[in-house]
């Protein structure tokens, strides 16, 4: 295995290790323990998630760079730019409406459900999804 794919291999199960750590364990966790009220769950998710995805950009920048520099399969090439363009629609499109409305909470506002955190999870499933599969074809070369 060239550095380059060993690179792309280690950003690649790197992010899908976070994603799902944060998203599917973290944050439905954190509503559930003692004392932690819908604010602080809310101002503990916002920090985490930013954090999140800070981290998930850079480990994006990075698998793509390696693939770049590489010879990978076409699936990992498709997979990777997938879960980059998930993260891309959740920074530009989901992110900023999640933080609108938990502004809103925080403020003391009585605001209705959102469809966002649905969006916004539905991109994290496709994300693992493609993550999974561009692991395995980086893998399986």
């Amino acid at each position: 295995m060239s550095g380059g794919v060993a690179t792309a291999v280690a950003g690649v199960f790197v992010w899908l290790g976070m994603v799902l750590a944060i998203s599917f364990v973290e944050a439905p966790l954190k509503f559930r323990a003692p004392g932690v009220t819908l604010p602080i769950g809310l101002g503990i998710g916002r920090l985490v998630f930013r954090a999140l995805n800070a981290a998930e950009s850079v480990l994006g920048l990075v698998a793509i760079a390696a693939l770049a520099l590489s010879h990978p399969p076409v699936a990992a090439v498709v997979a990777t730019a997938t879960a980059a363009g998930a993260l891309v629609v959740q920074l530009i499109a989901v992110r900023p409406r999640l933080t609108r409305r938990s502004d809103a909470v925080l403020a003391g506002a009585e605001v209705p459900r959102s469809r966002a955190h649905h969006a916004y999870v539905g991109l994290e499933v496709i994300k693992v999804l493609s993550l999974v599969v561009a692991g395995i074809a980086l893998l399986s070369r």
